[in-house]
């Protein structure tokens, strides 16, 4: 974990974290709690999860509330979030991280395939909101940070459905932060390039490939889950109070 700057607004707030258990979501559980944060963090993989609970409570003397949900089932996600506020008081800021970037041909596509995608990439985000915005509205305030990415905005083929629901978590957010702005709550989005992650480079990090995606970056460097902790806190704190339905861009310079 980089050293990060300090938001001391962000301590003792209580925060809500999605796919939290690995890749980008751990980087940013820690993220929180190095901030003095109350974390929750929902995720379906119990092994990673229960290691980074033990890991960071090794490290820092205190540990996130990890929360097993099926982001699939509504009702798994909305008893998760009634958990995590119970636990940690009404949620604060809600970090909308989880996602499956699978590959997929057009040919290949089915009707429940595509469901099943969106049932991860895209509705999970709506119904995280809905379920937090009630303290939200009742605090005036709030902060909701949506991840999307710069995948169609390259026009990177091999996942047209990820791509899909990563073009609609921009217009969501716009959406939601008009809807939410008078109850105090900003809403923002974040669109990573490639970030190296463990399953990056299990399952799609060739040598090839990382070299010509480095030369589109003006910054010639992997871009680490790490480096989105940085914008997401920025975006979370009362430092960014008047910025909301902005997408910011952390891709190293492709766009």
């Amino acid at each position: 974990m980089m050293t990060q700057a300090r938001f001391p607004d962000l301590e003792g707030v209580s925060v809500l974290i999605t796919g939290g258990g690995s890749g980008i979501g751990a980087a940013l559980t820690e993220g929180f709690l190095r901030q003095g944060s109350k974390v929750a963090f929902i995720d379906i993989a119990e092994a990673p999860s229960h290691a980074l609970v033990e890991r960071l409570n090794n490290a820092l003397g205190r540990k996130p509330l990890f929360l097993k949900a099926d982001l699939r089932d509504l009702d798994q996600l909305e008893q998760a979030a009634a958990d995590a506020a119970a636990a940690h008081g009404p949620i604060s800021v809600l970090v909308n991280n989880a996602a499956w970037d699978d590959r997929h041909e057009i040919e290949d596509v089915t009707p429940e395939y595509w469901d099943n995608n969106q049932a991860i990439n895209l509705r999970p985000q709506f119904f995280a909101v809905q379920a937090v915005t009630p303290g939200m509205k009742a605090a005036g305030r709030g902060a909701i940070i949506n991840f999307s990415s710069i995948t169609f905005m390259i026009n990177q083929g091999g996942m047209p459905s990820y791509s899909a629901a990563k073009a609609a978590v921009v217009g969501l957010t716009k959406g939601l932060a008009g809807a939410l702005g008078p109850y105090g709550i900003r809403v923002n989005a974040i669109a990573p390039g490639w970030v190296l992650t463990e399953r990056q480079r299990a399952l799609w990090v060739t040598e090839e490939g990382l070299k010509a995606h480095l030369e589109r970056q003006c910054l010639k460097v992997e871009i680490a889950p790490s480096d989105m902790v940085g914008p997401c806190l920025f975006l979370a704190s009362d430092a960014a109070r008047m910025i909301t339905a902005q997408t910011l861009i952390v891709d190293g310079g492709v766009l």
